[in-house]
């Protein structure tokens, strides 16, 4: 954590700068684009302290080039790898991007040279406490054909605020595996805007969870500025009780030769509601693009309810995109299959919601990432049924 005291004086100007920004921004009303289905109404900013975040998992290092340690300290020790990229893939131009810049105080900075691997998975888990304001941030670079796999979790007590921004740049012919994890309480507001830069035959592999909150938006954006550059996206959400989980994203193809597969899966119990909007957007120049984008909700309760909403903005003529949107009731009929079988109600539906989520596993590589997600949607499961 940095204070305020040592801070280079760049720091200081942008947190200036994006202070000015949030004092003249208004949050966003109800019809603002994107902001139909999350009431904003009941969220009262001041009504939290601003606290810091208990981040495990971090363990610096700064060897052969390879940096993983606070952003705050990074800014300090080297301004240049940072100030030169912080703030360029997600500007501060927005209430809650602003208010990040202003306040961040928690972060991570991670930087693999070209050529470079960071030879363990990074997992964090920043967890805030009761009645916390958490402004996180996040700035993971990779060299040219480097390679990483980075796993954030956030958490929290009680009733607060998280507010998250992610930066994400992948050089030429680098891979990155992400895998964000929100499961913070359901008494508090979740806000996250995350955004992938890729470069030329650059791989992105990005992973989302959505667990926690009671109200919130999490925002992600890919865009593939770099010929030959492919992402690949799945998400999972699962809310019960009175959660609302919204999730907005954009795979924008800035450059020829591009591909993206986006895939997201909700479960939702109680009286839970969810959205997920998403649209791809393909420039003008990005002939020969391939994207394809679903999502799919299963409702465990009649009380519950899910808007899916697919988009495409092309402005190329020789794509290929394609998007699929599904929300229902679990299938009576496996229900019915399954029971005449031998299985009790309970295990008979726990199958057919854990052969639903299976598939997004099933996008995943073999190895440690694979294994966690199993886990983490395994664990949610088990909450999610023992709640109905």
């Amino acid at each position: 954590m940095a204070s305020a005291t040592t801070e280079p004086t760049w720091l200081e100007e942008r947190r200036r700068e994006g202070a000015s920004r949030a004092d003249g921004l208004e949050l966003p009303h109800p019809k603002a684009k994107g902001w139909e289905f999350t009431d904003l109404s009941e969220l009262d900013l001041d009504a939290y302290a601003e606290g810091s975040a208990s981040v495990a998992g971090l363990t610096e290092r700064a060897d052969d080039g390879l940096i993983v340690m606070p952003l705050g300290a990074a800014a300090e020790t080297y301004p240049d790898l940072v100030s030169e990229r912080l703030g360029t893939v997600v500007p501060g131009n927005d209430a809650f991007t602003a208010r990040n810049e202003a306040r961040w105080r928690d972060g991570v900075f991670v930087y693999v040279p070209a050529g470079a691997r960071l030879a363990e998975s990074l997992r964090l888990t920043i967890a805030g406490a009761a009645g916390d304001e958490v402004e996180w941030r996040a700035l993971i670079v990779l060299g040219d054909g480097a390679e990483a796999e980075v796993w954030e979790r956030y958490s929290s007590e009680g009733p607060g605020l998280f507010n998250g921004v992610v930066e994400l740049i992948v050089g030429a012919g680098a891979n990155l595996r992400y895998v964000c994890e929100q499961d913070v309480s359901d008494h508090a507001w979740m806000f996250a805007t995350q955004r992938a830069e890729l470069g030329r035959d650059a791989n992105i592999d990005w992973v989302a969870l959505g667990f926690g909150s009671a109200r919130g938006k999490v925002r992600m954006e890919t865009k593939l500025a770099g010929r030959g550059s492919s992402a690949k996206v799945t998400g999972a959400y699962a809310g019960t009780g009175i959660q609302h989980l919204d999730y907005d994203t954009t795979q924008e193809h800035a450059a020829p030769n591009t591909f993206s597969d986006l895939a997201f899966r909700g479960v939702l119990g109680g009286s839970s509601t969810a959205v997920w909007r998403g649209m791809i957007r393909v420039d003008k120049d990005a002939q020969q693009t391939d994207a394809f984008q679903e999502s799919r909700n299963l409702l465990l309760s009649p009380k519950a309810h899910a808007d899916a909403i697919p988009g495409l903005e092309i402005e190329a003529d020789d794509v290929r995109c394609t998007h699929a949107a599904a929300v229902a009731q679990v299938d009576a009929e496996q229900l019915f299959y399954l029971r005449s079988r031998g299985f009790s109600e309970e295990n008979a539906k726990r199958l057919v919601i854990d052969g639903f989520l299976q598939e997004l596993v099933e996008r995943s590589i073999e190895g440690p990432i694979r294994d966690a997600l199993a886990t983490a949607l395994e664990r949610r499961l088990s909450e999610l049924l023992a709640s109905a």
